[in-house]
Order: structure tokens, then C-alpha cells, then sequence
């Protein structure tokens, strides 16, 4: 069965909007960063860091798009943006954007680690809620 993560932008995030690109080029970024990592210790962690290259299909252009890879330990994760309607405490409704990451039924637990991983690198750079594959709940957003 397919598994689910979601990171909100709530409104004490950096952003309330975002779109499929802009996730694009933070998997580029996160790889980037990850390499990096790899350089400072000569080492090429670059390839076993994040093991994925951009999927998409003809149908979830400008919707979603997955992460695939080649490595034996790793096969597919799914990564989709969306909205959702919030009721407020006061009655008002308000729309709140969130990404979706999906685990579909053949990834693997190296998958799951990997999107953890990512999931917790969103979050915290847009400051967002993250909503992990086992229910719990993380805040990275400045909280009253």
C-alpha cells in the first residue's frame, strides 16, 4: 500500500504558494548540496547521497512529477503539489498549498529513508509542517 508525507505552507511560512518547478529546482538544489558534501570529503557521496534523477509523464506535467532510480537499493518516489481547504477557528476558510510525497508499493525502505530526508530538507527550508509517513507531525515554521 501506497504511503503518504505532506509539507504544508502555513501561513507562518516563507511562502504560501509553490509550484511543481520551483520543487524541481530544491531536488536540484539538494543534490547540489549533497555532492558538495562529497567533494569536502573526497569522497563521491554525490551518487549514493541522493541516487535520483526527474521522471514525468505526459499526463502530471505541471502537477507532479517522480524520482527514479537505477541503484539496486532504491526504486521511485512520487512528488506532487497541491491545495487543500482549511477551516479557520473563527469560521473562515482559506486555501492552503501543501507537497505531496508518495511512496508508492514497490519502493523500498532505502526509498522511505530518502524521502524522509528530503521531506525534512523541504520543511525546513520554506518553514513549512511536515506531516511524516507514520502520522507524526514536525513544525519547522516559527510557532506562537
Amino acid at each position: 500500500m501506497a504511503v503518504n508525507a505532506f509539507i504544508k505552507l502555513v501561513p507562518s511560512s516563507v511562502k504560501q504558494t509553490i509550484t511543481i518547478e520551483e520543487v524541481k529546482e530544491l531536488f536540484h538544489y539538494y543534490k547540489n548540496i549533497t555532492a558538495k558534501t562529497g567533494d569536502q570529503l573526497n569522497w563521491q557521496y554525490g551518487e549514493t547521497a541522493f541516487p535520483y534523477e526527474i521522471k514525468e509523464t505526459e499526463g502530471s506535467k505541471g502537477k507532479a512529477f517522480y524520482l527514479h532510480s537505477e541503484h539496486e537499493r532504491y526504486n521511485a518516489i512520487l512528488i506532487g503539489v497541491d491545495k487543500e481547504t482549511i477551516k479557520e477557528e473563527d469560521g473562515t476558510e482559506r486555501e492552503q498549498q501543501y507537497i505531496q510525497v508518495t511512496l508508492p508499493e514497490q519502493s523500498t525502505h532505502g526509498d522511505k529513508g530518502k524521502a524522509n530526508e528530503f521531506c525534512k530538507f523541504l520543511a525546513k527550508k520554506l518553514q513549512g509542517e511536515l506531516h511524516l509517513f507514520n502520522d507524526r507531525i514536525m513544525y519547522y515554521y516559527p510557532r506562537k
